[in-house]
């Protein structure tokens, strides 16, 4: 009976292996692997091994020894070690693991795991546990424990049965087939290209206007704005779509036929006689070109236009061929004369009427604005994260010839969105930090691109500035600029591409144990993507937020949307509300007015600081962020409209306190923040090490230091009190207690030791 019951397992074992002579001697191979030994070629680990995480598998708890019952024979676990450790280390074992999709990185976790699960089980499985009696009886090979080694490995890497499925997920090759409904209609597709200030956009508009329907897909809330005002001033009913704003013509029962919208919420679904995509060199960028490839292949429309620089014909003309579409050109040349100056300005004292400084920081932006008004001249800011309401309101006045304001400084924020009557750019610096494709953040000279297209913005045709120049601060730059003002912008080569929630759900269900993180990890490496056309978009901010909120029990989709949320990872106080509304939806737990209100400090007061101002620009994004919420879970981010208001006065605080930037750059000098924001702890996890590295609190808590660990980050205006607070306290019990008793609680080494610790 005995040889039976081992005849059967054996049986089956072998039902899934084939036999081969290997040097005299029988060895069990899988039926899937290749016959040819010598054809297997030992590859160095992979950057995709190291992606894939082992399952944990838990020791079975089988109370009955079957295996010992049916062999008679009991096996030591020292003795099993040891077989385990000849059968990792021989060379045909790993030749095997090879042909199986187990390179080093994965056989080396493999080999572990399966030691620590023979270790730990207490009663082995029967088939198993007939092999080992086999082996110690000289009945059977060490390589008979491949089969079960192999199974093994497949339950702790399920991707190992699957890889063929996740090729053909992640195979983004021929992105044009990924949408059939505008495969199947005849679409003339029209290039506006042009420089700045050419007269592009408006003729591309002219058709959209007197279009029966149709959508413009633009670059930036404030764009989308423009078009569905001047829309509707035109008489040609236009509704706004972006992330956090829905706005009708008439209501929202009565759509209309017209829409002006973020490229991102661009619908693939509506057709359209019209449409038009704006700025379409902004298909190169690694952040958010997938958005501008997704409407250039998806749209539904009769006609597009597509409007931006020259360098985009010949990628749009590869592309279109793949479409089988044609691309007709029209090409403008700018209206206005645009001059280099021969000189440097060299000093700010040379600031005249209509110039524009445009730096590349904030601190920049402080620093020549502080100058200036120093110098009795009104200042207009504008940077990135103002809200676009004081954007707009810099804006109209500075363009405002009954202003008294003349002089600008700004970002390269105004190098699209904004319509404003510059005479003369001058480039504080030509060094712009930016965000290469691996998502490293780099210090290079600004693109041909860039310099034209922020240049492009002095002298503007029908105001009172028609005749345009542009130069530098500081000489050594002149020459950089004038070099770069000869040239064409740069061709582009390809198009962005981004995992869609559906690819990444396919992933989840072959890999149901991946983090989202890792599966887009997973999705990036093993995407096929034809790089003559396509490059694979930068993932880091969607990582950022996914590992943020992996802890966070949430379904993927839901938290696949969570992680699109377009934020500002830099901004602790975002991040950290961020995080609340995850917790607080993981919960079905409705995010009400009050509980906002509570956390981001409502009522606001007027900013007192710059750090100050930073805060409240940090609450307005946290509003956009619930808006931008609410339209994708609205039964637990409910109350829009109330949140809406409070933004609007909101906007309106933080425009005072550029209006008086100057003041608040003087308080900054001497004053500590009165607001007191309620942040978590994850105002300090991600750079508390970098932190304790550069902190010397060597004065009672005022000051640059103080001002610079606020703008990182790392102290909040409320945690600063607090150690203000405790600073003053430490020092009246100091008096009745020596510095140089090491046993005191306030002794000089236990203060640094607490300080420390902090």
């Amino acid at each position: 009976m005995f040889k039976n019951i081992r005849f059967a397992f054996n049986s089956i074992a072998e039902s899934n292996v084939i036999r081969i002579n290997k040097l005299n001697r029988s060895i069990l191979l899988p039926n899937r692997i290749c016959t040819n030994i010598h054809r297997c070629k030992k590859t160095d680990p992979s950057a995709l091994s190291y992606l894939f995480k082992p399952v944990e598998i838990k020791p079975s708890q089988d109370d009955i020894n079957v295996g010992a019952e049916i062999t008679g024979v009991s096996v030591d676990k020292s003795e099993i070690m040891k077989i385990l450790n000849k059968f990792a280390q021989r060379r045909e074992v790993r030749m095997l693991c090879l042909e199986n999709g187990l390179d080093n990185v994965l056989q080396q976790q493999a080999f572990a795991s399966f030691r620590r699960y023979c270790r730990d089980t207490e009663n082995l499985p029967v088939d198993l546990h007939i092999v080992f009696s086999d082996i110690f009886q000289s009945a059977g090979h060490v390589d008979d424990i491949f089969p079960y080694f192999l199974r093994h490995a497949k339950q702790i890497f399920p991707h190992l049965d699957c890889m063929d499925d996740l090729k053909k997920i992640s195979d983004l090759r021929e992105p044009a087939n990924w949408y059939p409904a505008a495969r199947a209609i005849n679409r003339k597709i029209v290039f506006h290209a042009g420089p700045t200030n050419s007269g592009k956009t408006y003729h591309a508009m002219e058709r959209f206007l007197s279009a029966k329907s149709g959508v413009y897909c633009g670059p930036l809330k404030l764009l989308a704005t423009e078009v569905y005002h001047k829309s509707n001033k035109r008489g040609t009913p236009c509704d706004l779509v972006t992330g956090e704003e829905r706005s009708y013509a008439i209501n929202s029962d009565t759509p209309s036929a017209h829409v002006a919208c973020t490229v991102e919420m661009t619908s693939l679904t509506m057709p359209y006689e019209v449409a038009i995509i704006d700025e379409i060199q902004q298909i190169k960028d690694p952040q958010r070109g997938w958005a501008w490839t997704r409407a250039f292949l998806g749209l539904i429309a009769e006609e597009i236009h597509v409007c931006g620089e020259a360098g985009s014909f010949e990628l749009l003309k590869r592309i279109c061929e793949t479409t089988g579409e044609e691309l007709e050109v029209r090409h403008y040349k700018r209206l206005t004369e645009l001059t280099v100056e021969k000189k440097a300005l060299t000093s700010l004292s040379n600031v005249q009427p209509g110039d524009c400084i445009v730096c590349f920081s904030k601190n920049d932006i402080y620093t020549v604005s502080k100058e200036i008004e120093a110098r009795g001249k009104e200042v207009a800011v504008i940077y990135g994260t103002l809200p676009p309401g004081t954007k707009l309101a810099q804006a109209a006045k500075f363009n405002d010839p009954n202003n008294s304001c003349k002089v600008m400084v700004a970002t390269d924020a105004i190098g699209m969105g904004l319509n404003l009557s510059i005479r003369r750019i001058i480039f504080y610096s030509l060094i712009k930090p930016s965000m290469n494709e691996k998502g490293e953040r780099e210090m290079d000279t600004i693109s041909v691109s860039s310099a034209l297209q922020i240049a492009g913005r002095a002298g503007r045709y029908g105001t009172q500035w028609e005749e345009g120049f542009v130069t530098t601060f500081r000489p050594e730059d002149l020459q950089t600029l004038t070099g770069l003002m000869k040239k064409s912008p740069e061709p582009l080569t390809q198009a962005g591409l981004h995992p869609t929630a559906d690819q990444i759900e396919l992933y989840a269900y072959h890999l149901p144990n991946s983090t989202l993180s890792n599966l887009m990890d997973i999705f990036v490496t093993m995407s096929t993507v034809d790089e003559g056309l396509y490059f694979m978009c930068n993932t880091e901010d969607f990582k950022f937020l996914a590992e943020m909120i992996q802890h966070v029990p949430l379904a993927l989709r839901a938290r696949y949307i969570f992680c699109c949320a377009p934020i500002n990872r830099k901004m602790p106080f975002v991040c950290s509300m961020f995080l609340k509304f995850a917790r607080q939806y993981s919960r079905n737990e409705p995010i009400t007015f009050n509980w906002l209100c509570t956390q981001v400090g409502w009522p606001f007061s007027l900013p007192r600081t710059i750090l100050d101002l930073v805060h409240l620009e940090a609450v307005f994004d946290v509003l956009d962020l619930y808006l931008w919420l609410s339209y994708r879970f609205i039964d637990v981010f409910p109350e829009a409209n109330l949140v809406r208001d409070i933004q609007k006065e909101l906007d309106e605080i933080i425009q005072q306190g550029v209006i008086q930037i100057t003041k608040l750059l003087q308080n900054s000098e001497s004053a500590i923040s009165s607001n007191q924001p309620d942040e978590d702890s994850f105002v300090l996890s991600q750079n508390k090490e970098h932190a304790i590295r550069d902190n010397k609190f060597s004065s009672p808590l005022r000051g640059r230091l103080t001002e610079r660990l606020l703008a990182q980050g790392l102290l909040t205006p409320a945690m600063l009190q607090e150690l203000k607070k405790e600073w003053n306290a430490n020092n009246e019990k100091n008096s009745s207690h020596s510095d140089d008793d090491d046993d005191s609680p306030f002794s000089k080494k236990h203060r640094r030791r607490k300080f420390k610790k902090f």
